[in-house]
């Protein structure tokens, strides 16, 4: 009995484990540096590096890294830096945690079936949350471009942003609700020159919000 019970112990620690992951470099144009954990200085990167957990990774201007971290990838833009806060894996889930200091990053995450892909990135005053989307953001927009992201400001309050959406934060730390930056870029004025009579031959993009949540748009012409 107490073997099995040893047997049993066993094989739910081991579905538990966490297990620490490495990214590679898949491409870089331009000066791309690493600073791994422990190091004081920064080195340059190459195609084919790995970075490990609290790596920071810098670039310069003109300057970008494609990495791959088990089924998500980041792309660094020019002029960002960031620390690879977490990289772990358990049974069937992934984990990443980023901080992103400066810059702007597009983030792709694809998780094969029967995995589980959990992904936060934070930068100071926002944080953006994902399992299986992609989205590009700097440290205080973001646009998505697949899937839903939970999107947090620094009080902790928080929106859902859907493909196609984009929010910020505004100037006092909060949330940018992103129908009202939908409908301002839905919104096209009337070009100059209209006849006489006061018709105009351009077009205007009405949005309007029934009650039922959904959002219709039509155009006026």
């Amino acid at each position: 009995m107490r073997k099995v019970v040893i047997i049993i112990l066993l094989t739910v620690a081991a579905v538990f484990t966490v297990h620490a992951q490495n990214g590679t470099i898949r491409e870089l144009t331009g000066d791309v540096q690493l600073k791994p954990a422990g190091a004081s200085d920064f080195s340059p990167a190459r195609s084919g590096s790995q970075v490990s957990q609290d790596t920071v990774i810098s670039t310069g201007f003109r300057s970008t890294a494609l990495i791959t971290i088990g089924s998500s990838e980041i792309t660094v833009r020019p002029l960002t830096r960031l620390t690879l806060a977490e990289i772990t894996s358990a049974e069937g889930t992934e984990s990443l945690n980023v901080n992103l200091q400066t810059g702007r990053v597009k983030v792709d995450v694809k998780p094969p079936a029967g995995t589980k892909a959990a992904t936060t990135v934070r930068s100071p005053s926002a944080t953006a949350s994902v399992r299986g989307t992609s989205f590009e953001m700097d440290t205080r927009n973001i646009t998505v471009t697949d899937g839903n992201v939970n999107w947090r400001d620094s009080n902790g309050l928080s929106a859902a942003v859907t493909v196609g959406f984009s929010s910020s934060i505004g100037g006092m730390g909060g949330i940018v609700d992103p129908v009202e930056i939908a409908e301002a870029d839905l919104t096209v004025a009337a070009p100059a020159g209209a006849g006489d009579s006061g018709e105009s031959s351009g077009s205007t993009v009405i949005v309007n919000e029934p009650t039922d949540g959904n959002v219709n748009v039509g155009t006026r012409w």
